[in-house]
């Protein structure tokens, strides 16, 4: 009898309804160890988090390798006005499950929910199971940085963190998110005749930093920098607050900038400002047009930041990359290295600042990385490395990796292409973790992650879980 993705699609309901932002998974943690206890299952959860449960094997099937289902159990929260309290309300739409206002969390929790649906089911044929679910992939990745070496024994591993369907991914780049921090004093609002200007960009399509980074997003950032720079050459001005930017992982979509001028100083500039950004976007960036800049008058504010440190805010966002740095000369149309500002806010004393670098090129990224560190260092600043990923790449010629493209030759009558995303999967730290690791990473078609415009396409879910279920039964007969 076929399988159905009914219960895969209600367990995602029962997800979307638990908070669980990256450095925030306590809830969904829970939720999964009283999974496992009601199904009888052993676990165990790490004090990042994480959780393996562990299923044996379908009876008859006890002689066949182990394998690990590795999922997360973070989301990127983007629309939401509380992460810690707010949930995820899906529906269908022409064939697609989308969200209302918020991003849908099917990065990764589809994968998830296949993985949970597994454990559940008597009917499903599969080899002794560890499905491994890790905290902060969205983040720095600590949860998969810190597991101890014995937490799985499987050394073979079905990710089910991908978002091509089509694709069996095969590669992903490394990765080095940093915070930075430049020193700032906050001084009183200047006096006299002045006038307060609220400048707001939204509109933005966004989008994940590694996999839309090519596609000619404008980052709320650059467009910031861009009427910051303008007004700078113009005015004598005071800013009072900045705050870019949704996700650290995220191409920002939205800012918040509020500043002050002296009212001699012909307010009527500013308010041009408005028609020479907009203007500047859509031309810059005509695949992302719907980004708009707005500046209006808003209430005095009773602080404003340091000159010292703006200026060395806008110095270092000038000088260091963003975007695409570089195209691979190995791989046709694949970006090989990258850098992405992701937000930026003034808090009590001091800017901070978070860069997203990525390469398939371990050097480069190292280098790249240590190269924006001495830019902050130079103006003032500190920095502070979150998470380092290495770059990995499975071999495509691995018998687990054609077991994989021929079960989707037999289900569903192609094969898939194999590809190096430029994205950061958790495969760079278990293959250094457990020696002789092989990882298959596979997924539904999942559009526009870590943005409100995130969604996932039915048929493919369906498609992937018949996959998995096939490739469980392959999987399930001795080696």
């Amino acid at each position: 009898m076929k399988q159905t993705t009914e219960r895969v699609f209600q367990i995602f309901k029962e997800l979307n309804r638990i908070p669980r932002p990256s450095h925030h998974e306590e809830l969904v943690a829970n939720y999964l160890c009283q999974f496992a206890e009601q199904l009888g299952l052993d676990y165990e959860r790490d004090d990042q988090n994480c959780v393996v449960i562990r299923k044996p094997a379908s009876q008859g099937y006890e002689a066949a390798e182990p394998l690990v289902l590795l999922n997360h159990m973070d989301m990127v929260c983007v629309g939401m006005n509380d992460s810690l309290h707010d949930t995820v309300e899906a529906y269908e739409d022409d064939g697609w499950l989308k969200a209302r206002g918020t991003s849908l969390g099917a990065d990764n929790g589809i994968g998830l929910s296949m993985a949970l649906a597994v454990l559940e089911s008597s009917d499903i044929v599969h080899p002794a199971l560890e499905v491994l679910t890790t905290t902060n992939e969205e983040d720095g990745m600590s949860g998969a940085a810190n597991l101890s070496s014995s937490f799985i024994l499987g050394r073979k591993v079905i990710n089910l963190d991908s978002e091509d369907y089509d694709t069996i991914t095969t590669a992903s780049a490394g990765a080095c998110l940093q915070f930075h921090r430049i020193p700032l004093k906050r001084l009183p609002a200047p006096g006299g005749k002045r006038r307060w200007y609220h400048i707001h960009f939204e509109g933005g399509q966004g989008g994940h930093s590694g996999v839309d980074i090519n596609k000619g997003r404008c980052s709320a950032v650059v467009a910031a920098w861009a009427v910051l720079a303008a007004i700078y050459n113009e005015y004598d001005f005071d800013v009072a607050s900045i705050d870019i930017g949704e996700a650290n992982a995220s191409i920002a979509s939205t800012a918040d900038i509020v500043l002050t001028i002296p009212s001699g100083e012909g307010a009527e500039f500013v308010k041009a400002q408005k028609d020479m950004i907009n203007q500047w976007m859509h031309e810059e960036y005509p695949d992302d047009d719907g980004m708009t800049c707005t500046i209006e008058k808003c209430e005095p504010q009773e602080t404003v930041i340091s000159n010292k440190a703006f200026e060395a805010m806008m110095t270092c966002l000038e000088q260091i990359p963003q975007g695409v740095v570089k195209m691979s000369d190995t791989m046709t149309g694949t970006v090989e290295t990258s850098n992405n500002v992701g937000r930026i806010v003034t808090e009590a004393d001091h800017i901070f600042i978070s860069t997203h670098t990525r390469s398939f090129i371990d050097s480069e990224m190292d280098a790249l990385s240590s190269d924006i560190a001495d830019m902050f260092k130079k103006h003032g600043g500190s920095s502070e490395v979150v998470m380092s990923a290495h770059a990995w790449q499975e071999d495509q010629q691995s018998a687990f990796l054609k077991l994989t493209s021929d079960t989707f030759h037999d289900v569903l009558g192609w094969r898939p292409r194999m590809v190096a995303m430029h994205f950061v999967l958790e495969a760079g730290y278990f293959v250094e973790k457990y020696p002789g690791i092989q990882i298959a990473s596979i997924g539904p078609r999942i559009m526009e992650p870590h943005s409100t415009s995130e969604r996932v396409e039915l048929k493919t879910v369906d498609a992937i879980w018949q996959v998995l279920l096939e490739m469980l039964h392959r999987l399930s007969e001795p080696a």
